[in-house]
């Protein structure tokens, strides 16, 4: 699905990041996104959007699977 949407859609090089940190290079390297934080074993929608990027963190602020679009 990500293939329809503009920018860089994944961050696999964020993995082990401060979470705040991959905020503001997620939303830098993309500008079409908004990067939200999701803290480890938060519900969230299923719905697939193009303007949003989910950083999951854990308990420390660490980044706990690849951001990508979605």
């Amino acid at each position: 699905m990500s293939d329809d949407c503009e920018g860089k859609s994944s961050w696999p090089e964020l993995l082990g990041a401060r979470a705040e940190d991959a905020v503001k290079v997620i939303e830098e390297e993309n500008p079409y996104v908004g990067a939200v934080l999701v803290p480890e074993g938060s519900v969230v929608t299923a719905d697939f959007r193009c303007d949003r990027v989910r950083v999951w963190f854990d308990k420390h602020g660490i980044v706990i699977s690849v951001p990508r679009i979605g």
